[in-house]
């Protein structure tokens, strides 16, 4: 817990054993954490303890699918999961998944993202697209889908339907790999390190 008006001192709590942990949304004050395998671990604060509970990924031990993109989506009142590689999308599509957090359960096929007018648009003819972070504009409506490995911002409705695309400058981008939005508006990219400099956060 890192406070924004300039006191350094940092909380932390351990809450689970080392796992690739891709994505963080708060809801209802309920933390939701993604894994990149599909798998999602809850944690909510009573007083100074942790309690947590743990969503599993269906069939997540039969394939290697794998996520880094998880956002809430107040028009379908679920938390939405995009694939950043998995076995069913053949590289033609990105599939998102819901997951009904009143239910805990996961729903397949919530919506399709079509890569190919990605494809034409940037101009690559080999194109996998490798959603990495995911986060909704309040001001337009609009889902704005980083993606790391591809260096790009794209540009989708709610239901994944192609807008726009923007290239990202890896000289400024060394590695995107979250995104959020102000309630005004302005969006904000962070950054891992990369191979040199220091991680940082871009408005």
């Amino acid at each position: 817990k890192i406070s924004l008006n300039g006191n350094k001192n940092i909380k932390q709590w351990r809450f689970d054993k080392k796992h690739d942990f891709e994505d963080i949304v708060m809801h209802d004050s309920l933390f939701y954490i993604l894994i990149s395998n599909g798998d999602i671990e809850t944690l909510k604060f009573e007083g100074d303890s942790i309690v947590k509970d743990k969503l599993k990924f269906p069939d997540g031990d039969k394939n290697t699918n794998e996520f880094e993109t998880l956002y809430w989506d107040n028009d379908y009142k679920k938390l939405v999961m995009l694939c950043k590689n998995c076995e069913d999308d053949k590289k033609k599509v990105v599939s998102a998944w819901g997951i009904n957090i009143d239910s805990s359960s996961y729903i397949p096929s919530l919506y399709f993202i079509d890569v190919k007018p990605i494809a034409e648009k940037t101009g690559e003819e080999k194109f996998h697209f490798k959603p990495s972070a995911a986060a909704i504009n309040p001001l337009t409506n609009e889902l704005y889908i980083l993606a790391s490995v591809n260096k790009l911002l794209v540009v989708t409705d709610r239901k994944g339907n192609f807008k726009n695309v923007y290239p990202l400058d890896p000289a400024i981008y060394k590695q995107p790999e979250g995104i959020t939005f102000t309630p005004w508006g302005d969006l904000l990219i962070s950054n891992e390190a990369g191979d040199k400099g220091a991680s940082n956060i871009l408005i």
